[in-house]
Protein backbone atom coordinates (compact mmCIF):
# COMPACT_ATOMS: atom_id res chain seq x y z
CA UNK A 1 0.00 0.00 0.00
CA UNK A 2 2.90 2.35 0.74
CA UNK A 3 4.16 1.97 -2.86
CA UNK A 4 0.69 2.79 -4.18
CA UNK A 5 0.63 6.11 -2.31
CA UNK A 6 4.18 6.93 -3.42
CA UNK A 7 3.19 6.34 -7.05
CA UNK A 8 -0.02 8.32 -6.57
CA UNK A 9 1.99 11.21 -5.08
CA UNK A 10 4.42 11.11 -8.00
CA UNK A 11 1.56 11.13 -10.54
CA UNK A 12 -0.10 14.03 -8.72
CA UNK A 13 3.19 15.96 -8.63
CA UNK A 14 3.75 15.35 -12.35
CA UNK A 15 0.22 16.52 -13.15
CA UNK A 16 0.64 19.60 -10.96
CA UNK A 17 3.90 20.42 -12.68
CA UNK A 18 2.41 20.24 -16.18
CA UNK A 19 -0.94 21.82 -15.32
CA UNK A 20 0.57 25.30 -15.25
CA UNK A 21 2.74 24.90 -18.31
CA UNK A 22 1.76 26.86 -21.40
CA UNK A 23 3.09 26.99 -24.94
CA UNK A 24 2.80 29.43 -27.81
CA UNK A 25 3.87 27.95 -31.14
CA UNK A 26 4.27 30.26 -34.14
CA UNK A 27 4.95 29.58 -37.80
CA UNK A 28 5.71 33.10 -38.91
CA UNK A 29 5.59 32.51 -42.66
CA UNK A 30 3.23 31.51 -45.43
CA UNK A 31 3.58 29.74 -48.76
CA UNK A 32 4.81 26.31 -49.81
CA UNK A 33 8.44 27.47 -49.99
CA UNK A 34 8.27 27.81 -46.19
CA UNK A 35 6.80 24.32 -45.68
CA UNK A 36 9.16 23.48 -42.83
CA UNK A 37 7.92 26.25 -40.55
CA UNK A 38 4.35 24.97 -40.39
CA UNK A 39 5.48 21.33 -40.28
CA UNK A 40 7.86 22.04 -37.40
CA UNK A 41 5.19 23.90 -35.42
CA UNK A 42 2.73 21.01 -35.82
CA UNK A 43 5.47 18.58 -34.78
CA UNK A 44 6.13 20.71 -31.67
CA UNK A 45 2.39 20.66 -30.91
CA UNK A 46 2.32 16.84 -30.90
CA UNK A 47 5.55 16.65 -28.88
CA UNK A 48 4.08 18.88 -26.18
CA UNK A 49 0.92 16.78 -26.03
CA UNK A 50 3.07 13.64 -25.71
CA UNK A 51 4.86 15.29 -22.77
CA UNK A 52 1.60 15.89 -20.92
CA UNK A 53 0.85 19.50 -21.75
CA UNK A 54 -2.90 19.90 -22.15
CA UNK A 55 -4.12 21.00 -25.58
CA UNK A 56 -5.99 23.94 -24.01
CA UNK A 57 -2.60 25.21 -22.77
CA UNK A 58 -1.05 25.21 -26.26
CA UNK A 59 -1.75 28.14 -28.60
CA UNK A 60 -0.78 27.65 -32.24
CA UNK A 61 -0.37 30.35 -34.89
CA UNK A 62 0.11 29.13 -38.48
CA UNK A 63 -1.08 30.61 -41.76
CA UNK A 64 -2.32 27.09 -42.58
CA UNK A 65 -1.85 27.30 -46.33
CA UNK A 66 0.83 24.65 -46.91
CA UNK A 67 -0.98 21.35 -46.29
CA UNK A 68 -3.53 22.07 -49.03
CA UNK A 69 -1.19 23.96 -51.36
CA UNK A 70 -1.21 22.75 -55.00
CA UNK A 71 2.54 22.13 -54.75
CA UNK A 72 2.15 19.71 -51.83
CA UNK A 73 2.71 16.22 -53.28
CA UNK A 74 0.78 14.75 -50.32
CA UNK A 75 -2.32 16.98 -50.06
CA UNK A 76 -3.70 17.53 -46.59
CA UNK A 77 -0.54 16.40 -44.81
CA UNK A 78 2.66 17.81 -43.37
CA UNK A 79 5.83 15.95 -42.48
CA UNK A 80 8.80 17.30 -40.57
CA UNK A 81 11.10 14.42 -41.53
CA UNK A 82 11.34 11.76 -44.22
CA UNK A 83 9.32 8.67 -43.47
CA UNK A 84 7.85 10.44 -40.45
CA UNK A 85 4.25 10.69 -39.37
CA UNK A 86 1.77 13.23 -40.68
CA UNK A 87 2.07 16.06 -38.13
CA UNK A 88 -0.80 18.06 -39.66
CA UNK A 89 -3.38 15.52 -38.55
CA UNK A 90 -4.72 16.59 -35.18
CA UNK A 91 -2.69 19.82 -35.06
CA UNK A 92 -5.10 22.35 -33.54
CA UNK A 93 -4.30 25.70 -35.14
CA UNK A 94 -5.80 28.60 -33.17
CA UNK A 95 -4.79 31.56 -35.38
CA UNK A 96 -4.89 31.16 -39.16
CA UNK A 97 -4.35 33.29 -42.24
CA UNK A 98 -4.03 37.03 -41.66
CA UNK A 99 -4.67 36.45 -37.96
CA UNK A 100 -1.03 35.31 -37.74
CA UNK A 101 0.11 38.84 -36.98
CA UNK A 102 2.36 40.70 -34.60
CA UNK A 103 -0.69 42.43 -33.04
CA UNK A 104 -2.30 39.09 -32.19
CA UNK A 105 1.03 37.60 -31.08
CA UNK A 106 1.47 40.48 -28.64
CA UNK A 107 -2.11 40.10 -27.35
CA UNK A 108 -1.63 36.34 -26.88
CA UNK A 109 1.52 36.86 -24.83
CA UNK A 110 -0.13 39.55 -22.71
CA UNK A 111 -3.29 37.47 -22.20
CA UNK A 112 -5.25 40.37 -23.69
CA UNK A 113 -8.36 39.17 -25.54
CA UNK A 114 -9.43 42.78 -26.23
CA UNK A 115 -6.14 43.39 -28.06
CA UNK A 116 -6.84 40.73 -30.68
CA UNK A 117 -7.70 41.64 -34.27
CA UNK A 118 -9.48 38.57 -35.64
CA UNK A 119 -10.56 38.37 -39.27
CA UNK A 120 -10.77 34.59 -39.78
CA UNK A 121 -13.83 32.74 -38.48
CA UNK A 122 -11.65 29.67 -37.77
CA UNK A 123 -9.46 31.61 -35.33
CA UNK A 124 -10.22 30.68 -31.72
CA UNK A 125 -9.02 33.91 -30.09
CA UNK A 126 -7.32 32.03 -27.28
CA UNK A 127 -4.69 33.87 -25.25
CA UNK A 128 -2.36 32.89 -22.44
CA UNK A 129 -3.99 32.54 -19.03
CA UNK A 130 -0.68 32.20 -17.27
CA UNK A 131 0.51 33.95 -14.15
CA UNK A 132 3.86 34.71 -12.51
CA UNK A 133 4.21 31.06 -11.44
CA UNK A 134 3.49 29.60 -14.88
CA UNK A 135 6.09 28.21 -17.20
CA UNK A 136 5.60 29.41 -20.78
CA UNK A 137 7.37 27.79 -23.72
CA UNK A 138 7.61 29.94 -26.85
CA UNK A 139 8.59 28.36 -30.16
CA UNK A 140 8.87 30.62 -33.19
CA UNK A 141 9.72 28.98 -36.51
CA UNK A 142 10.51 31.36 -39.33
CA UNK A 143 13.09 33.55 -40.96
CA UNK A 144 14.60 36.28 -38.94
CA UNK A 145 17.82 38.10 -38.29
CA UNK A 146 19.39 39.95 -35.39
CA UNK A 147 16.83 42.40 -34.09
CA UNK A 148 13.69 41.15 -35.82
CA UNK A 149 11.23 38.32 -36.38
CA UNK A 150 9.22 37.82 -39.53
CA UNK A 151 5.45 37.39 -39.74
CA UNK A 152 3.59 36.60 -42.99
CA UNK A 153 2.78 40.24 -43.67
CA UNK A 154 4.91 42.23 -41.23
CA UNK A 155 7.97 42.26 -39.00
CA UNK A 156 8.59 42.61 -35.27
CA UNK A 157 11.65 44.72 -34.55
CA UNK A 158 13.61 44.48 -31.29
CA UNK A 159 13.12 48.16 -30.52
Amino acid sequence: MKNFFQILSLVSLTQAQTSDHWAVLVAGSKGFANYRHQADVCHAYHTLLDQGIEDDHIIVMAYDDVALDDENPFPGTLYNKQEGEDVYEGCAIDFKGKDVSKQNFDAILRGDVSGLNITNEETTGRVLKSDKNSKVFLYFSDHGAPGHLMFPDTVIYAD
